[in-house]
Order: structure tokens, then sequence, then C-alpha cells
């Protein structure tokens, strides 16, 4: 008996004339848990693998991993010189490496990659890779960060290090790769790393690569919210904190985003002051100045909700700019999942036209408050073309027990972050129950395995929008059997 979670991918076109096709599909019911892995990786020493109209059309849901193994917590990206190239990335519950994804016809089809990974700390250890995220820069180049856990045999976590791989081909190969940060002491954690690059032209700082992530930590000098930079096409990293040096570092979370001048930004989830909280850097984040609070929540870090008792859903901020030539140039866009009055979990937004100094009240970015509905795993992408808002996120509106158990994935959009009145729109197929384990129901414990993990993907370009999730669906290819 084991949990399964497939890597599907749909595209969307807010034009009525986008034509789409499937491939593929996912897994079989052999593969072992999230829960087996970790247990293997914790007790043994083995080597790891090798390894226009304003209304919406959308295609069909295509399945990027086009393997046979779950999978969780994706991310996607375009080169915005050729946007019909797209890159993804996800982890890989039950194999060592991170697994990469191209694709060179807007999605139509894919290829897969293993990720770059280093020695082991000792004799009997072995590392594997989690936590994917990209970003192309301006002249093509794309960059896969993520984060290497190194354990012992038998003992447990040996230590983090952020690692940045460059691919110059579009993703297909990752034939330079830099490790930096890595981080042994008690309670540090190296954790949920997020990518981004300078794309303006006319920047400064352009081509400069960004990767912020929380290092855990307990209040140390080296704790809190981390953001590295490369000058050098990621071939070396600079490395400072952004929050609070003197606080206690507790947040999770870290969102970087480049705005239309070169400016720097970052957001996070700031889960001992209960606030989602915002720096800003003006000289290619090498200063920065006091943090700002966005706006204060309910939730202070996760919240078990049906759809993910037992991982539980995070909360963390999705933070992007308008860089587009239109009205709101230069808006910065920050949205977190928090409790609603009904006890249930929504998607909320601020934004910020002064650089960040003040925030515009929190609002939901659906139409209203379902008392029996939860929406969770989000994440957002500013039209660089458009200049529109999309959101995408797990959405349990469809589960007619009110169990809140089955999950769809939904797409809102709005041209200004303000007005959201247009309908949401489901961009699932199917729809699935995370706690349905091979037909036992519910699933024991230790096969709940990852369930949908921590954040999902979102990237969107002149109208298009490539969001990209996992779900529980199966035999989407006959002649394979996954």
């Amino acid at each position: 008996m084991s949990f399964l979670l497939g890597l599907v991918l749909i595209l969307l076109a807010f034009t009525t004339s986008q034509s789409l096709y499937p491939v593929a599909a996912q897994s079989t019911s052999h593969d072992p848990t999230w829960w087996d892995k970790y247990q293997f990786i914790l007790n043994n020493g083995a080597d790891g693998n090798p390894g226009s109209t304003t209304s919406v059309s959308y295609g069909s849901n295509v399945d990027v991993s086009n393997e046979c193994g779950p999978q969780s917590e994706t991310f996607i990206t375009l080169d915005p010189n050729k946007p019909r190239t797209l890159a993804a990335g996800s982890n890989e519950i039950f194999r060592l490496p991170m697994r990469g994804y191209f694709s060179s016809d807007g999605g139509t089809s894919w290829g897969g990659v293993d990720l770059p990974l280093p020695p082991p700390k000792s004799k009997s250890g072995i590392d594997f890779g989690s936590d994917p995220t990209l970003a192309f820069d301006s002249s093509g180049n794309l960059f896969y960060g993520y984060i290497v856990v190194f354990f012992g045999k038998g003992n447990g976590i040996n230590g983090t290090q952020m690692a940045v791989a460059r691919s110059t081909d579009g993703g297909k190969t990752y034939p330079t790769v830099t490790f930096f940060d890595f981080e042994n002491g008690a309670n540090h954690f190296n954790d949920k790393p997020m990518i981004t690059a300078d794309q303006n032209v006319g920047s400064p700082y352009r081509d400069n690569v960004y990767i912020a992530w929380d290092a855990a930590s307990g209040g140390s000098i080296r704790g809190g919210v981390q953001l590295a930079t490369s000058t050098d096409h990621g071939a070396s990293f600079s490395t400072v904190r952004v929050d609070d040096p003197s606080g206690p570092g507790k947040s999770i979370g870290a969102s970087p985003a480049v705005g239309p001048n070169g400016e720097v930004y970052v957001s996070w989830n700031d889960y001992a002051a209960n606030a989602i909280v915002f720096n800003r850097s003006f000289d290619g984040g090498t200063t920065w100045g006091t943090p700002v609070t966005i706006s204060r929540k309910i939730l202070p870090f996760d919240i078990r909700i049906p759809a993910e008792s037992f991982r539980g859903a995070l909360v963390y901020p999705s933070l992007d700019v308008d860089r587009s030539s239109g009205s709101h140039r230069g808006r910065i866009y920050c949205s977190w999942m928090d409790l609603t009055p009904a006890n249930t979990t929504d998607i909320f937004i601020s934004y910020s036209d002064d650089n960040g100094a003040t925030w515009s009240p929190a609002a939901p970015v659906t139409d209203q408050f379902l008392s029996a509905v939860d929406r969770f795993n989000h994440w957002m992408s500013i039209d660089p073309v458009t200049g529109g808002v999309n959101v995408a996120f797990y959405d349990t509106r469809n589960d007619t027990t009110g169990s809140r158990y089955q999950t769809d994935y939904y797409l809102a959009r709005s041209s200004d972050g303000a007005s959201w009145g247009a309908a949401d729109t489901r961009v699932s197929t199917v729809s699935s129950n995370e706690h349905d384990c091979d037909g036992v129901f519910p699933c024991q414990g230790i096969n709940y395995g990852n369930q949908q993990g921590d954040y999902e993907g979102l990237v969107s370009f002149g109208g298009v929008s490539y969001p990209v999730w996992t779900d529980s669906r199966r035999q989407l290819d006959p002649s394979s059997g996954c």
C-alpha cells in the first residue's frame, strides 16, 4: 500500500484559440512512500541514484513527470526571450536527486533530468535534494535552486547546503552547480529557497541572481531570512541576512522578487510576530532597510486542514512585481494563506505602490468565503507583458461530502490585484483525495506520505498562465500502466 502523487501541468490561455495536448502519466501502486524514503535514508548508507477576449480557455492536463513515481512541491518558469521554452522542477519522493523538466513547445511535451548532488559528508552517509525553485535571466541562462540534505547512517541529519545549478540549453542539462552555505549546527536547517533573476535590460544589476531562504536556528547570527546574490551567472554567491538581525529568527517561506528598475524585494512569514513581513534593497542586494509589516494574520505557521492533515498546510508569502508598461508598473504584490471567519483557509493579497513602504489592506482573491471550503498551497505570478495578477491554489469546493478531502486546482485572475470580480477557474480535470491510499480510507499515518508538500508553481507571460501541481490521479496513459 502506498500513497501516490503525480506531477501534472495544465496550460491556460486568456484567448479563445489555445489548443494543447496531454502526454504520458503517473504512478504505480508499488512505489515506496515518502516515509519509507525517509526511514531508508535515516537508517542506511546506500549510494544515491545518479542521477483577445476576456474569456478563459485552457488546454488539457499534461503530465510533466512522465515517470512512475510520486512527486511533490513543484515550480515552473519560462524564458522571456523564448516564452514557449518552459522549465519546471519537483521533489522526488523516493529518489534522491532533484528532478528537472524542460519543454520547448509551450508545454505540449516534456523531457526530464536529474540535478547534481555533492558527495556525502561521511563514508556511510547519503544526501538528497529538495525544494525546487527556478528562474531565467535576461540572457537565457536558467538557474535551478534547491537544498541538499545530508544524512549519516542511523544518526539523522548531518547538515544542509544551498545549491544553484545553471543550464544554458533551457534545462536539458545542468553542467555546472554551485554549492554554498553549509549548515550543521544545532537546530540549523536551510529551508524553502526561492530564486529570481534581474531580467530588466536597463537595470544596473541586470542578470544578477538572487536566492532567499530561511535558516532555522533559534536566533543565532546565521538564522532568520538569508539572501544570496550572484553577479557572475551563478558561479559564486555572497549571503546577507535581510530580516531583523536582533530578532529571534523565527521565519519561514522567504520569497524574493525584482522590480522594473532592479529593486530587490523579499517577503516572509514571521511566525513569532504572526505577520507577513517585507524588506527591500536598492543596490543589488548589498544593503537592506528596516523590515516592514505587510499584514498581521491569524495563523502563525501552518494548519492541519482535512485535505492536508498529516503534513499541514504551510503559511508562506508569494511575492511578485508588475514589470509591464501598464498603469501599475512597479506595483508590488504579496499573497499568502490565512484563516477566514468561517474557520477555513483562503488566499489573501496586498499590494504596494511606493516600493513597499505602505501596503493595502489584505483582501481575499476569491469571490466569497465558503463555509466548507479550504484553499491552500498557492502561488502568484504577475504577467510582465499584460500586468495581470494570477494566483493558483488547491481548492476543496467540489467535495460534495463536506469532508474537505477532495481537492482541485484553481486559478484566480485580476487586472490590478484590487478587483477580483471574475470567477476563478477550475484547471484540474480530476479531483484528488490525498486520504485515499489505494482504496484504503482513511490512510494510516505513515501512508499519508508528503501529501501535496508545501507549495506549487505558476508562471504567466503574454496572457498565458502555466500552473503546475501534483495530484493523485493515475493511469492517464494505459500503454504504460502508470
